[in-house]
């Protein structure tokens, strides 16, 4: 089950998460908590979903349909995170993977920063996994972007000690010639490293990531095994992006097996 935003465009939210199921071999239901009118470009326009129908959509599939896993995306405001946090508790759901959407790509904010302290407090304990990118994980924890491993870790470790069962901090945002992401649980650390494509700005990785991590824990695979196959199937996700762009602004990807 994804809970996020409707992105018109295609890109990225409900749209990406249930692409990415399907090429999963996995069945994708959704809880829509925005509407969002967007492109490659930027964000138009938002229109929040009322908290009460969000959380009368994660009922109706609850109530019928057997839920593994379950990714969230952008929430909106603390009253959607409260209805859904409420949800998710009554039903005991599993596989929780929250990914703190915070501002889109093109750099529209997606989540008042008064509601930061209600994902914190309602949803991180419920998380079985958090992905957030640098500049998340950064405001989070109220610390500066992390410029190494070291910092990556002792941030992570704060957002273990808010109740998160692991942390994948993505290191997309970073320099050098690869990108990696750190797990830390309490296990200790894992690195997950890739090389950096030079692709240019694109739209819905993130998205398209934590949907894959989903798809891979509701397959019953370990989480290890999941991060490891989601990030090889988003850096064949983007290496497969059209060397045009489909629209003006940020390359839109577009989640397909075929890719392989």
């Amino acid at each position: 089950m994804t809970i996020a935003g409707s992105d018109s465009g295609g890109g990225a939210g409900i749209q990406a998460d249930l692409k990415t199921f399907s090429a999963f071999g996995v069945f994708g239901t959704s809880a829509i908590t925005a509407v969002t009118a967007q492109n490659s470009m930027r964000v138009g326009a938002v229109h929040l979903i009322p908290a009460e129908m969000v959380a009368a959509q994660i009922e109706a599939v609850f109530a019928d349909l057997p839920v593994a896993s379950v990714k969230i995306g952008m929430l909106g405001n603390a009253n959607i995170i409260a209805a859904v946090a409420k949800s998710l508790a009554r039903h005991g759901a599993s596989g929780i993977v929250l990914d703190p959407v915070l501002v889109a790509t093109s750099g529209a904010r997606l989540l008042p920063k008064e509601a930061l302290d209600a994902l914190v407090t309602l949803l991180l304990p419920r998380a079985h996994l958090l992905t957030p990118n640098l500049p998340e994980a950064a405001a989070l924890t109220g610390s500066p972007i992390a410029m190494d491993e070291a910092a990556m870790i002792t941030q992570a470790r704060a957002l273990l000690a808010m109740g998160t069962q692991a942390v994948l901090i993505k290191g997309g945002h970073g320099a050098g010639r690869q990108s990696t992401d750190l797990l830390v649980d309490a296990g200790g650390v894992t690195r997950f490293a890739s090389e950096r494509l030079d692709v240019g700005e694109f739209h819905g990785g993130g998205c398209i990531f934590s949907a894959a991590i989903a798809a891979g824990l509701a397959t019953g695979w370990s989480l290890v095994d999941s991060i490891t196959q989601a990030k090889h199937f988003i850096a064949r996700t983007i290496a497969a992006a059209p060397s045009h762009a489909l629209g003006s602004g940020a390359r839109l990807l577009n989640p397909d097996r075929r890719t392989e």
